[in-house]
């Protein structure tokens, strides 16, 4: 049965290594975080794992991610035979920016719906990998697909979230008009 995938990568490298953001695709991934809705299991896949993460991504209907559409993707794209691109996927950050018209990060999102941040940022993430502190990375990585998808079933619920205000202790909530997709019906034989 195809499945609803939460995902989060961590690479390698920076911007700084690859020449600027300009060059994402030259990123390398070093890990990629998923949730599978169908097995209620998170997983995490090294470097060495993506024929595994391509068949699962093979099978999805519905990717969710957060910055994934500009980030993620971008980076993926050259580890599979197949067009990552053409799965239906909604992009948490990309649903907040048509609403607010402006960014936010993940940390401070998760911090204001689900009462806990993340446990590093992006940057951290390299060193672990370039200090052998692989499963440090992976925990870190499965961390943050755990908050992708509470705040993603936060939307689905409730159809809206709470955002900090920049420099105040305020906070306004917005309505996220985005609407699931369903799972393809199997196909009988």
């Amino acid at each position: 049965m195809a499945d609803k995938l939460v995902f989060d990568i961590e690479t390698k490298n920076s911007f700084a290594d690859v020449g600027g953001q300009q060059n994402l695709r030259d990123l390398e991934v070093s890990v990629v975080g998923v949730y599978s809705y169908n097995e209620d299991t998170y997983y995490c896949f090294d470097e060495h794992e993506m024929d595994k993460l391509g068949a699962m991504l093979q099978n999805a209907y519905l990717l969710i991610g957060f910055y994934s559409k500009k980030f993620d993707i971008p980076v993926l794209e050259k580890y599979f035979n197949f067009n990552i691109t053409k799965i239906p996927h909604c992009d948490i950050l990309e649903e907040i920016e048509k609403v607010m018209k402006k960014r936010i990060g993940l940390g401070l999102l998760a911090e204001a719906n689900v009462g806990a941040g993340k446990t590093g940022h992006g940057l951290e993430s390299i060193d672990l990998y370039k200090q052998g502190k692989i499963q440090e990375l992976k925990d870190y990585c499965v961390n943050d697909v755990k908050i992708t998808k509470q705040i993603y079933d936060i939307i689905i619920t409730k159809g809206e979230l709470w955002i900090p205000q920049k420099n105040t202790s305020t906070m306004a909530k917005i309505t996220i008009p985005y609407r699931e997709i369903n799972a393809p019906q199997a196909q009988l034989i």
